[in-house]
């Protein structure tokens, strides 16, 4: 077994709780306009008024701005030929929350295995954050957009409400995902000295290359010790995720040190959070929140995967079309590759696929 680091006396990195600038006051007012508003719709058109979830409108995303992570992997650039339409990202995690309004355009079926059953709901609050970040419904006038935000979510609950799992589960999920159509798997699994234990031996490793096999690309977290050390197997074919900080330097909770590492914004990322109470966010949240770490960054390549994908990469190719673009201005091995450029990345990959026969 393992499990998140949850001390609130002295949380890890990615367990840091930062509200989004708003009050508490208009946090209330948000959550409150989202229990309203179907509401009003519905008696207006005579409906029940039963379905609490608002009805999104195409428009920008209201947060875009406080997204910085985008600018600096060049997110837009990249959107300007894909937004990962056609490729689904599992994410194996806490769960996600079904009903939130900037995800549900995108979730398809998932599974848990923690109650074994068809709705893998967050109690945590995690999976929701790292879903957000590689998949958020974009252009729909709330909240925020995912790094590929026409790509599909698939839940897999891997995790309990205290952020607690057994690799072997971990493994299920795995080839569950590859068994019903995962392009991508997200696994944001560093939230402490756990990983380390975890991905030494025991079922992991080689359901990671059933995965990859298959043609599934597989992302991971590096972890969150600020520390030198590979937590995945050589030959095990995954990418690695280091966080960066605003700057494009290595964030100061940081892993390094694994070869197939690149690297990407992992503090101060603002994504959708469950807004009934959950583990993380015991109060509930305004739907949108703030976390740090590695498994923050890791959902953004993933999402850049899935543009990749959709824009006609093959998956073997996922890798070396993000190391070949990285940047890395300080050539500091601390950020593996470097910092991935999504635009580059997609525009290498479309002229590419142009010149193919």
């Amino acid at each position: 077994m393992f499990q998140f680091n949850q001390d609130e006396t002295a949380p890890s990195p990615a367990s840091v709780r930062r509200r989004r600038p708003p009050s508490r006051a208009r946090g209330w007012l948000v959550r409150l306009s989202l229990l309203l508003v179907p509401l009003l719709i519905a008696a207006a058109c005579g409906g029940d008024g039963d379905d609490p979830t608002p009805t999104p409108t195409p428009g920008p995303d209201e947060f875009a701005s406080e997204q910085w992570g985008h600018s600096q992997v060049d997110i837009e650039t990249a959107w300007e030929h894909t937004r990962g339409e056609g490729v689904t990202i599992a994410i194996l995690d806490t769960g996600v929350d079904l009903d939130h309004p900037d995800l549900q355009d995108n979730l398809v079926a998932g599974w848990d295995f923690i109650d074994n059953d068809d709705e893998p709901d967050d109690e945590n609050g995690h999976g929701t954050h790292v879903a957000g970040i590689a998949a958020a419904t974009g252009e729909n006038g709330i909240g925020i957009a995912g790094a590929a935000p026409e790509a599909k979510i698939m839940p897999v609950r891997v995790l309990n409400a205290d952020g607690a799992g057994d690799d072997e589960v971990i493994a299920d999920g795995i080839d569950w995902a590859v068994e019903h159509g995962a392009d991508v798997i997200n696994l944001s699994l560093g939230e402490s000295g756990f990983i380390s234990r975890l991905t030494k031996g025991g079922a992991l490793n080689p359901a990671i290359r059933r995965a990859t096999a298959e043609g599934v690309v597989v992302i991971a977290a590096a972890g969150n010790d600020n520390d030198t050390k590979r937590n995945y197997r050589v030959g095990v074919d995954v990418i690695v995720v280091n966080a960066t900080n605003e700057l494009g330097q290595l964030a100061n909770f940081s892993n390094t040190g694994d070869a197939r590492a690149v690297s990407a914004p992992g503090t101060r990322i603002l994504s959708t959070a469950p807004l009934e109470p959950t583990t993380i966010w015991s109060d509930g949240s305004d739907g949108w929140e703030q976390l740090d770490g590695t498994s923050m960054a890791a959902p953004l390549v993933a999402g850049v995967a899935a543009l990749l994908l959709s824009a006609g990469a093959e998956p073997d190719e996922v890798d070396d079309l993000l190391d070949a673009v990285a940047r890395n201005p300080a050539e500091r091995n601390e950020l593996g590759a470097g910092v991935i450029d999504a635009g580059a990345s997609v525009e290498l990959i479309t002229s590419t696929a142009a010149s193919r026969p």
